[in-house]
């Protein structure tokens, strides 16, 4: 369920897919970062409500916790929102910073993903300006339940964002999508 400033989702591609979740695993856990540009062009392609791409202001990626960025060497959804950001012309912020480490959400249920998320994620104070009545995309790699995008979401809402639309490359299937 989507809180009711979201204004709209897009993915590039059901999950599970073969090629798609190859594609994230590889991002994500192979270290192959130069994959997120072309990642980032498809999900550039994608259509927005006519509103939506009139207001859109910047794009924003869910931040990674800091150790699991040094293991990687990159944010994941920086990178693809780097991408998209070239095919759009708009600018990245790094306006959220998590608040502390949440635990892997691959293997929890949707209700342990909301509770291992919530208040994990804080508006960045130098970015709070900037935020206040506009209309960022937020990016990230895989929408699965929506917990982590919601719960940034919310983070942003709180600090003065008046509309937000979330970006993925992958999306899982909710009940009710064909």
């Amino acid at each position: 369920m989507l809180p009711p400033y979201v204004r709209a989702v897009r993915s590039y591609a059901w999950m599970p897919d073969p090629a798609g979740s190859r594609i994230v695993r590889a991002l994500k856990y192979d270290g192959w970062s130069a994959v997120a540009q072309p990642m980032g062009r498809r999900m550039a392609r994608l259509t927005f409500p006519v509103d939506v791409e009139r207001e859109r202001a910047a794009l924003i990626p869910v931040p990674l916790a800091a150790d699991r960025e040094r293991e990687r060497g990159f944010n994941q959804a920086r990178r693809l929102a780097e991408a998209v950001a070239a095919a759009w012309s708009l600018p990245v912020h790094d306006a959220l910073r998590r608040t502390r480490g949440t635990t892997s959400q691959t293997r929890l249920t949707p209700t342990e993903r909301l509770a291992n998320v919530h208040g994990a994620f804080a508006p960045v104070a130098s970015h709070k300006d900037a935020l206040v009545g506009c209309h960022p995309i937020l990016v990230d790699d895989v929408f699965t339940t929506g917990a982590t995008m919601n719960a940034c979401a919310a983070a942003l809402f709180a600090a003065g964002v008046r509309t937000i639309s979330y970006l993925t490359f992958g999306r899982a299937r909710g009940l009710g999508d064909p």
